[in-house]
């Protein structure tokens, strides 16, 4: 029998914070309508500029272990003392519909995916410098010099998962990196 099921891929981007990863998926997702994101869970709270159901999901942290204990979650991680979750249900559905699917999370999670779907393609932003990053992260305005702080030294940590992905791209001129991974998901 030859099987009739449509397939799709399921690329998982990950980067430090402040690599522009958010940046580039907003771009491949409005040059891609037939790209399906996964929404992730999380404990955060939500910023002035997200939207409920379209950044996030927001739940609380009794809402989120719950979820995690019914293993419905692809992946889960604690990031910057908040918990972030991919819906294992919401990824498996778009697949089925022969969708690819974008999930845009972090390298504990993207080690996660590749162990229970090892079919994934697997994406790491890298930040051109740690110096162009650091003024990255102080120009959104939205953290505190302590918390910026924090980031840069959990971004360098991050950065040496790098070569656990398949494919590497350097955020250093957005429509080359857009470009760039635009063409890996085409191929």
């Amino acid at each position: 029998m030859t099987d009739t099921s449509p397939h799709a891929n399921l690329y998982v981007i990950a980067a430090p914070s402040g690599a522009g990863k958010t940046t580039l998926v907003k771009a491949l997702m409005k040059n891609n309508p037939g790209l399906r994101f996964s929404i992730s869970y999380t404990t955060r709270k939500k910023r002035r500029t997200e939207i409920e159901g379209v950044d996030y999901l927001f739940v609380d942290r009794d809402e989120f272990f719950a979820l995690r204990e019914r293993n419905a979650l692809l992946e889960s991680a604690e990031v910057f003392d908040n918990y972030y979750g991919t819906s294992r249900a919401q990824v498996e559905a778009h697949l089925a519909n022969g969708d690819d699917v974008i999930l845009e999370i972090d390298w504990q999670g993207a080690r996660q995916v590749r162990e229970s779907m090892p079919e994934c393609i697997t994406i790491f932003i890298l930040p051109p410098s740690i110096e162009e990053l650091e003024r990255r992260l102080r120009d959104r305005g939205t953290d505190s010099a302590e918390v910026v702080e924090r980031r840069l030294r959990d971004a360098r940590s991050d950065m040496e998962h790098h070569e656990a992905f398949d494919h590497v791209i350097t955020n250093d001129d957005l429509e080359r990196a857009v470009a760039e991974l635009e063409s890996l998901i085409r191929a």
